[in-house]
C-alpha cells in the first residue's frame, strides 16, 4: 500500500489553456478598447491617435481571426504558444496605453490582465517572465510624451510623486493578484489529481472484494459445457474402457472432467456460503486485516482493545474504510522506532481507533496541514515513506465513511479516527 505522489511540474504542465477560451478574452479586449476609443474620439471630442489606435486594435482582430480559421474550437495550447499569444496582447495593449497617456490612462492596470491568465494556466517560469515584460511595460509608460487625451488647449500634468505611485500600484497589484491566482489555481489542480487518485483507489478496492462473485459467475457458466464433456466421457469408457490402445486416455479423461467438476463446485458454492460471512466484519477482524499486511517489517504492532468482544459492532466490509487505517498504519510503522500501538474502543454512542508510533511525532508546521495534498515530510528526513497524496486519500475516505479525524503529538505520533457507532453497526444502521 505504497504512499502515492506527484510531481508539481506535472500538474502545471497541465493546466493548459484552450485557444478558444483566450480567444473570446481576445474579442472582449477589442470590443472594450473599440468602445473606449469611440467614446473618446467622438462623444467627448478629445483629440486622439485615432488611426494608429485603430491600427492596433485592428491588428488584434486581425490575428484573433487568423487563429479561429486556423485552429479548431478544442485546439489547446502548448506552454511556449500561450506564452506567445499572451505576451502578443500584453505588447499590443502596452502601445495602446503608451500613445494614450501612458501612467495617467485610467485603464493602464489592464496590463495585469495577461500576466494573471497566465498565473492561471501556465508553468511559472513563462509567468514570471511574462510579468517582468509586464514590469518593463508599465515603466515605459511612465516616461510616455503623449498626454492624455482632454480638453482642447488644457493638458493633464502628473506629478512625479504621483506617478512613481501609479506605477508602484500597478506593479504591486500585478505581482499580487499573479502570486494570489497562481497558489489558487495550483491548489485546485493539486485537489483534483488527488480527488481522482482517491477515486481510482477506492475503484480498486472494490474491484477486488467482488473477484469472488466474478469466480462464482464463471463457474456457473463453465458448469454446462464441462457437464457435456462428462456425460461424453462416460460414454467413451463404457465404449473404450478395456480397449489397450485408448482405455487409460479415457480413464484419464474422465477422472479429470470429474475434477473440473468438484473445483468449479467449490468456486460455485463458494459466494452462496460466505457471502454473508465476507459481507459482515466484526470490528476486532477489521483490525485484524488492516495489521497482518505490516506484521513483517520489523516494527512490533501492539493491539489494546478496550472493550467485550461480544459487544463489538459488526458492520459492512467498507473497502475505503480498509485502505484508509492501513495507510495510517502503514504511515506509523515507516515512522517508527521500536512500536507500534493501535488502541480500539467502542461503546454504545462510538468506535475509536487511535494509532500510536513511538517515533519523533509530526514537526509543527506540518501538524497544522495534515491531511492536505503532498504534505510529504515529517521529522524522519530519510525515511521512504511519507505524508503526501496516500494520507490525503486515507483521510478523504475515512471522512467519507462518517469518521472524524485528529492528528497530534504526544510523545510520537497519535491519530484518532471516531465514528458513530451507528454507522459500523448494521443492527443499528437498520
Amino acid at each position: 500500500m505504497a504512499t502515492m505522489t506527484l510531481d508539481h511540474n506535472e500538474l502545471n504542465s497541465n493546466r493548459s489553456l484552450r485557444l478558444q477560451t483566450l480567444v473570446r478574452l481576445r474579442w472582449l479586449a477589442v470590443g472594450g478598447q473599440s468602445v473606449a476609443v469611440i467614446v473618446t474620439a467622438l462623444w467627448l471630442q478629445f483629440p486622439l491617435p485615432l488611426v494608429s489606435c485603430s491600427l492596433l486594435i485592428a491588428s488584434l482582430a486581425l490575428l484573433n481571426v487568423f487563429l479561429t480559421i486556423r485552429f479548431p474550437p478544442t485546439h489547446r495550447l502548448t506552454a511556449p504558444a500561450a506564452f506567445a499569444l499572451l505576451g502578443l496582447d500584453l505588447a499590443q495593449l502596452t502601445a495602446l496605453l503608451f500613445i494614450t497617456g501612458g501612467l495617467t490612462n485610467p485603464f493602464a492596470p489592464l496590463l495585469c490582465v495577461p500576466v494573471i491568465i497566465s498565473s492561471a494556466s501556465q508553468p511559472k517560469p513563462h509567468s514570471i517572465v511574462l510579468a517582468v515584460f509586464a514590469v518593463i511595460g508599465v515603466t515605459a509608460l511612465a516616461f510616455s510624451p503623449f498626454p492624455l487625451p482632454w480638453y482642447p488647449g488644457t493638458v493633464l500634468l502628473m506629478p512625479r510623486v504621483l506617478t512613481a505611485g501609479v506605477w508602484f500600484a500597478i506593479v504591486s497589484m500585478t505581482a499580487f493578484a499573479a502570486f494570489y491566482t497562481y497558489r489558487v489555481s495550483l491548489e485546485a489542480s493539486e485537489l483534483s489529481e488527488a480527488l481522482t487518485a482517491t477515486e481510482l483507489v477506492l475503484q480498486r478496492e472494490k474491484h477486488l472484494s467482488q473477484l469472488d462473485g466474478l469466480a462464482a459467475a464463471a463457474a456457473h457458466e463453465l458448469g454446462t459445457p464441462l457437464a457435456t464433456i462428462t456425460v461424453v466421457a462416460k460414454e467413451m469408457e463404457r465404449e473404450l474402457g478395456d480397449d489397450p490402445r485408448f482405455g487409460e486416455d479415457v480413464h484419464l479423461l474422465r477422472s479429470q472432467s470429474e475434477r473440473c467438476r468438484d473445483i468449479l463446485k467449490r468456486l460455485t458454492t463458494l459466494s452462496s456460503e460466505s457471502e454473508e460471512h465476507m459481507r459482515l466484519l466484526p470490528l476486532s477482524s477489521l483490525i485484524e486485516e488492516v495489521m497482518a499486511p505490516h506484521r513483517e517489517f520489523g516494527i512490533q504492532i501492539k493491539l489494546v482493545e478496550k472493550g467485550d468482544r461480544g459487544s463489538e459492532p459488526v458492520g459492512n466490509r467498507n473497502a475505503g474504510i480498509l485502505y484508509g487505517l492501513g495507510n495510517l498504519l502503514e504511515n506509523a510503522v515507516d515512522y517508527a522506532r521500536e512500536a507500534v500501538t493501535v488502541t480500539v474502543e467502542h461503546t454504545t454512542e462510538r468506535v475509536k481507533v487511535t494509532i500510536e508510533d513511538d517515533g519523533d511525532g509530526f514537526s509543527p508546521d506540518i501538524l497544522a496541514r495534515i491531511g492536505e495534498p503532498y504534505v510529504t515530510r515529517r521529522q524522519k528526513e530519510d525515511s521512504a515513506g511519507g505524508l503526501g497524496l496516500g494520507l490525503f486519500i486515507a483521510k478523504t475516505l475515512l471522512e467519507r465513511s462518517g469518521a472524524r479525524l485528529r492528528f497530534e503529538n504526544g510523545p510520537g505520533a497519535r491519530v484518532s479516527v471516531e465514528w458513530p457507532r451507528a454507522l459500523m453497526d448494521t443492527k443499528l444502521a437498520k
